[in-house]
């Protein structure tokens, strides 16, 4: 009886997971993850194109419960048009994102697929002055002080989403047969259907200005307009809520040889809120040959964790790793709440855009 009762908890449990926490996954290196926050980042690249991969594990113990994964392309398109001037002027990208979640234990399973276009124009720029890309390190500090340049951005994206809950990871009083259970027998709950796949819409805007030596960023951005429906028992009053997004980041050459980036981002959706604010400090390691680029940072997750960084940038390549130190009441649990991130980027042969290497690129 009282393993009976500890199941019909664990379905109670499993209903008011589903019901609380219908939202989007979130990543602490968000700035790692450019088309999860703004459709209006797609191609915003310091190259022609890019491809990111991300990798959560979040609460590692035995059973694993949340594991996130993605992976995006995006690309400047039109790049080459009247010798480059659409790159110049009005700059025009796709992106697309695949994405999978899995929680409790792998027993409930999402995926998600966007596709995203974009367009960025300038607004305003300081006559007599050409923007050079990374290589302004090399040049007198003092000679670049008067490179200006403001841009707006705009990006729409639609999303596909589909969730599934896999009841062979999951034992019902059904299946009890006094020493255990028998997974082989009917679990009489034949509501826990297969999720209908939804669409549901994004859109974002980027404001951008570069003076001299810095570069800042300020956007905002929706997700998920249409609010679809999200539920495995067709109550119509469970969706998945709209989800806003305001983010900036800020980077700016100390010297030559040292990169300030700072960075942070607001979120909010289905009633719940978080923010995370946090910098790293990039060391352009001398080199003739190779532009290697060693990072470290920290970030804060509001009443969450504090985030530590480490990154590596060989040339077109971006390798990055967190880890979440958790400073909730989860710190408490027996096996504690270990969290940690990679991220990969890859960026293809192109004009710089942009002053400095930012992660947002």
């Amino acid at each position: 009886m009282k393993k009976i009762i500890q199941i019909k908890l664990l379905v109670i449990l499993i209903f008011s997971f589903l019901k609380t926490t219908a939202q989007d996954p979130s990543f602490s290196q968000f700035f790692s993850s450019p088309l999860n926050i703004n459709p209006a980042l797609t191609a915003n690249i310091n190259a022609k194109w890019r491809v990111i991969t991300n990798y959560r594990n979040q609460w590692i113990n035995p059973s694993n419960p949340y594991t996130t994964g993605t992976i995006s392309i995006d690309n400047k398109i039109f790049q080459d048009v009247v010798g480059n001037y659409v790159d110049e002027n009005t700059r025009v990208g796709i992106g697309g994102m695949m994405m999978y979640d899995q929680s409790l234990a792998g027993a409930l399973k999402s995926n998600y697929a966007s596709f995203n276009v974009s367009g960025n124009i300038r607004l305003i720029k300081k006559e007599g002055y050409e923007l050079n890309g990374f290589k302004i390190r090399h040049n007198d500090k003092a000679n670049n002080d008067q490179l200006a340049e403001q841009r707006l951005g705009v990006g729409l994206g639609i999303i596909y989403g589909h969730k599934r809950l896999d009841q062979n990871k999951l034992t019902f009083e059904e299946q009890f047969v006094g020493n255990g259970f028998d997974t082989n027998l009917p679990t009489g709950e034949t509501a826990l259907s297969n999720m209908k796949p939804y669409l549901s819409t994004s859109a974002g805007l980027l404001y951008t200005n570069i003076k001299g030596n810095y570069n800042f960023e300020l956007g905002i951005a929706a997700f998920h307009f249409n609010k679809p429906k999200q539920s495995f028992i067709s109550d119509e009053n469970q969706y998945l809520a709209t989800r806003y997004v305001i983010h900036s980041n800020f980077e700016t050459l100390l010297t030559n040889q040292l990169i300030l980036n700072t960075n942070g981002i607001y979120q909010y959706q289905s009633g719940a809120s978080y923010f995370s604010v946090g910098g790293a400090l990039g060391y352009y390691v001398p080199t003739l040959e190779k532009e290697i680029i060693v990072n470290a940072g920290l970030w804060y997750w509001s009443d969450n964790a504090i985030i530590p960084y480490v990154g590596l940038s060989y040339e077109n390549m971006q390798f990055g790793i967190t880890y979440d130190a958790t400073i909730s009441d989860l710190r408490k649990a027996p096996r504690g709440a270990q969290t940690f991130e990679l991220s990969f980027i890859l960026r293809g042969k192109g004009k710089k855009t942009g002053v400095i290497p930012s992660p947002w690129k």
